[in-house]
C-alpha cells in the first residue's frame, strides 16, 4: 500500500466560466437594446429636457401668465354680462338699486374716494441691527404672509369701502398666502414691495393701522432692521371692482 504523501497530486478543477461569459452577452445586448430604441425616440433631435424648464420658479410664472390671460378673459364676458343687465328694461327701481347694493357689497363694483396707501418691502440687502437690538435671523429681514394680513385686517376694522393689494381686488373670499417671499393672491404671484390700497376715512384708516397690535410688532421690525414701511394719500383713488370667479357656493345675505 502506497503512501498518499508519495501519490501526484490530482487534476485541479478549473472554474466554469460558461455563466459568466452569458451574463456579460445579456449585458451587451440589453445596452445595444436601449442605444437603439434612443436613437428610434430621438429621430435625431434632443430629447434631453431643457433644465429651465425643470425650474419651479419658471413653471409658477408661466402658470401666473395664464391665470392673468383667464382674468382679463373673465373681466370681458363679466362687462357684456353687465350690458346685457343694463338693456333689461323689465327690472324695477327697486330690483336696480338692491343689485347695486349687492354688487358694492361683493366688491364686484368699482369704488372711488379718497385713499390711502401702505407699502411694505422687505429690508436691504446685507441689513444689521440698529443699536440696542439683536442681530438678525433671515426671517427677520423679509415680509410676511402675517404682516400682509394686519395691514390688511386693520384697514377693513379702520372702514374701508374697498382693498386693493398690489392691482387685485379683495372681496370676501380672498385670502392673502405668501410662499418664502412671494405672494399669492388669487391665482397670481408677486414680489416684494408690495402696495395695500384701501378707499375710505383716510383719520380712521390710520387711527386703525396705529391701534393694530400686529402693526405695532411690525414696526419693531421697522426699527430694528430697516423693514419697508410707507404711507401715502391720495384724494381721490377708483379701485377697480373684482373681476375674477367666485368660489363660494352656497351664502346668504345678512341683514
Amino acid at each position: 500500500m502506497s503512501n498518499s504523501a508519495d501519490s501526484p497530486p490530482g487534476p485541479v478543477r478549473r472554474p466554469n466560466r460558461r455563466p459568466v461569459r452569458l451574463l456579460t452577452a445579456a449585458v451587451f445586448a440589453l445596452a445595444g437594446l436601449i442605444f437603439v430604441t434612443s436613437f428610434n425616440t430621438a429621430k435625431g433631435t434632443n430629447i434631453r429636457t431643457d433644465t429651465s424648464l425643470l425650474k419651479l420658479s419658471d413653471l409658477i410664472h408661466e402658470r401666473d401668465r395664464k391665470n392673468a390671460e383667464l382674468g382679463d378673459a373673465n373681466a370681458a364676458v363679466r362687462q357684456d354680462i353687465d350690458t346685457l343687465v343694463g338693456r333689461d328694461h323689465g327690472t324695477t327701481a327697486a330690483d336696480e338699486a338692491r343689485l347695486n347694493a349687492l354688487e358694492e357689497g361683493a366688491g364686484t363694483k368699482k369704488v372711488t374716494g379718497r385713499s390711502l396707501t401702505v407699502t411694505l418691502d422687505d429690508a436691504p440687502p446685507n441689513a444689521t441691527a440698529n443699536p440696542g437690538y439683536p442681530e438678525p435671523q433671515p426671517n427677520d429681514l423679509v415680509i410676511h404672509q402675517q404682516d400682509l394680513q394686519a395691514v390688511v385686517n386693520a384697514l377693513w376694522k379702520g372702514g374701508a369701502e374697498g382693498i386693493r393689494v398690489m392691482d387685485q381686488r379683495l372681496i370676501s373670499t380672498s385670502a392673502v398666502r405668501c410662499v418664502g417671499n412671494t405672494l399669492i393672491l388669487q391665482g397670481r404671484v408677486y414680489s416684494p414691495p408690495y402696495k395695500i390700497t384701501a378707499v375710505g376715512d383716510q383719520g380712521r384708516l390710520r387711527k386703525a393701522l396705529a391701534d393694530s397690535p400686529a402693526v405695532q410688532n411690525y414696526q419693531l421690525y421697522v426699527k430694528a432692521y430697516g423693514l419697508g414701511w410707507k404711507v401715502d394719500e391720495r384724494d381721490k383713488e377708483t379701485l377697480p371692482g373684482y373681476t375674477g370667479t367666485v368660489d363660494l357656493h352656497y351664502a346668504k345675505p345678512v341683514d
